[in-house]
């Protein structure tokens, strides 16, 4: 029989733009070898993974082509877009809830992830391609998630990292400035995480659970909108309440395929 596939494009309503996902709905646990080898057929930056439990809810795991995370907005949002836009998903990062929201957007409940300043941080501009000392300050969390301000908007797009520089200084990095340069836009990132083999993921929501929180605190709002300026491109909603993370986007199917190489049992 095969096993249904569905890629969708994740914050974004028009095809082959924002981030792409695969989505396997499973009808039971499977190994871990073999949703890896999905992910990495796909060679997506995540492929999720539901399996439903007996209280209605479901299991959710994300992978790389390379390993599992521990957390992946788009992928939870594609998911929960083949689901119809509501979903209860128990995950390594907690439990999430989707809902569908206004114009279409489906809302998910995500913990905010803090980040604390980095004392005199190497600089991290001649690895991200931009002239020295234009990271204006660097933060970062336990997990290896790093945050590195630049100036502008401007700043962020002209940013062309060098992998093997972003590995040594520890694999994954989010560069962001405070300001958008366009209407309805509060900050514009991009995301480059060769540690995880992704050089440069295209719209990533665990990049808004850092930025909505500590964009927050430095304005005061709530409510917030991101720019993911990849190639692809992407928005990203934001509400921020105290220790969670309200993200919000669309996302719209691209292809439904089955997989010929049906999910051993776990």
């Amino acid at each position: 029989m095969g096993q249904a596939i569905t890629v969708v494009d994740s914050f974004t309503d028009a095809p082959f733009s924002g981030n792409p996902a695969g989505v396997c709905l499973l009808a039971a646990p499977t190994t871990e070898t073999w949703m890896l080898a999905v992910a990495g057929e796909l060679n997506l930056a995540e492929t999720a993974f539901a399996v439903p439990r007996p209280d209605g809810d479901l299991d959710l795991r994300w992978f790389t082509p390379v390993t599992e995370v521990g957390m992946c907005g788009h992928a939870t949002l594609a998911t929960a877009h083949v689901l119809g836009g509501a979903a209860r998903f128990h995950t390594l990062a907690g439990v999430l809830t989707c809902s569908p929201g206004d114009g279409g957007t489906i809302r998910m409940d995500f913990p905010a992830l803090a980040v604390t300043p980095v004392p005199d941080p190497p600089d991290w501009a001649p690895a991200l391609g931009l002239a020295p000392g234009t990271v204006d300050g660097v933060w970062a969390r336990d997990d290896g998630w790093v945050l590195a301000e630049v100036p502008a908007a401007a700043d962020v797009r002209a940013a062309a990292p060098d992998a093997a520089a972003v590995l040594a200084l520890g694999g994954h990095v989010i560069v962001v400035a405070s300001t958008g340069d366009r209407p309805g836009v509060d900050s514009v990132c991009r995301v480059f995480g060769p540690g995880i083999g992704v050089d440069e993921d295209p719209v990533t929501g665990t990049a808004h659970c850092i930025i909505g929180p500590w964009l927050a605190a430095r304005t005061g709002r709530r409510d917030l909108v991101g720019e993911q300026a990849s190639a692809r491109g992407g928005t990203v909603g934001m509400r921020v309440d105290g220790d969670r993370v309200e993200l919000s986007g669309r996302a719209v199917t691209v292809w439904e395929g089955t997989l010929h190489a049906e999910p051993p049992p776990a």
